[in-house]
């Protein structure tokens, strides 16, 4: 996951969350999120280099909807970054 931006990481926790992930509703998670629009020619992009990595897997619910779902890597790479952050945090209240 080192090699992902924050907003692909992002994307991760946005396809997990979901329980029939696809575009749209991505995009209103992200939104909702980053408190702004995501555009279009940001998510696709970002999410088929997600495919392209592995982590999530694209199908079809019709002509004009992808779906978007987490596979067994993604969700072991979101697992691993969770456990590094409770790290991180147990470190730094260790050291104040």
């Amino acid at each position: 996951m080192y090699d992902l931006t924050a907003f692909q990481r992002d994307l991760l926790y946005a396809v997990g969350s979901q329980e029939e992930p696809h575009g749209l509703a991505i995009k209103d998670v992200l939104e909702e999120y980053y408190e702004s629009d995501i555009h279009h020619g940001r998510l696709y992009p970002n999410l088929d280099e997600l495919v392209e990595k592995g982590l999530v897997e694209k199908g079809t619910i019709d002509d004009r909807t992808n779906s978007y779902t987490l596979t067994r890597r993604g969700r072991r790479e979101l697992a691993d970054r969770r456990s590094w952050e409770e790290q991180q945090i147990e470190i730094e209240e260790a050291v104040v």
